[in-house]
């Protein structure tokens, strides 16, 4: 059991929290009961999640995306309403980090995503506006094609990648980011990369990787996401002796 500010505060100093300029409030965003001794991880704080945890007797929910994002509507209605009605009626405290998440050096989505793509991990890029670079880059022991890639990734993600061939025939070289990172491909180009993999794609993506030869595998924003989450939940479970369950809610996107 731990005192709900003491997790948030150990939370918040772990992953840097206070030096990333972000879309959304890192942290706690909803407070619930004042000790956790149960917590959930997920990777969007859907209402399919919610009610997972309060399944599971949660007393706190760590997520990727959470809410009061910028830009949207800041009305508590709809689907906000109902998120909110849900975690508030159950007493349950919302944590979300979002670009600190990423970029973490141990617990972070890119990161995780490395460990599971058995990729190595070389150095960083793509400067943003606030905090350290989040794209990663790594140079592979045993060269690729870019075919061989896209089965390499279909078989530790549970999906077939969308690839969008630019690069050279042997891939040596190869930049990620997780989630909607798209825009790093020039990054990755400038940076001599071969390939490069983030979650979603766009429509200038495509010609970005044809003009400036570099591979483009577009893997899903959820399924490069899961990972900073559960190891996150698992870091603080064991830390202070709590329960935790990961729920991964299925999203195809």
């Amino acid at each position: 059991m731990v005192a709900l500010h003491e997790l948030v505060g150990y939370t918040d100093r772990l992953l840097a929290a206070d030096e990333f300029a972000d879309y959304s409030p890192n942290g706690l965003q909803v407070e619930g009961r004042p000790e956790v001794r149960r917590l959930v991880s997920g990777v969007t704080a859907s209402l399919a999640l919610i009610d997972a945890a309060i399944a599971a007797d949660a007393d706190a929910l760590l997520v990727h995306h959470g809410y009061f994002w910028k830009g949207e509507d800041p009305r508590v209605v709809g689907m906000k309403r109902a998120r909110l009605a849900k975690l508030l009626a159950a007493d349950i405290s919302l944590l979300a980090y979002h670009l600190p998440l990423d970029a973490h050096p141990d617990y972070g989505n890119n990161v995780q995503l490395a460990k599971v793509l058995d990729f190595p991990v070389d150095g960083r890029f793509g400067t943003t506006s606030g905090g350290p670079d989040l794209a990663l880059w790594g140079r592979l022991s045993q060269p690729l094609s870019g075919a061989g890639l896209g089965e390499h990734l279909a078989a530790r993600l549970g999906r077939p990648p969308l690839h969008v061939t630019g690069g050279p025939p042997v891939i040596r070289t190869i930049g990620w980011c997780t989630g909607a990172a798209q825009s790093f491909i020039e990054a990755a180009a400038s940076n001599g990369l071969d390939a490069f993999i983030s979650g979603e794609i766009s429509e200038p993506t495509v010609h970005v990787a044809r003009e400036c030869g570099i591979h483009f595998f577009a893997a899903g924003h959820h399924a490069t996401e899961r990972y900073g989450p559960r190891a996150l939940g698992a870091h603080l479970g064991a830390h202070f002796g709590l329960k935790h369950t990961f729920v991964d809610i299925d999203n195809p996107a």
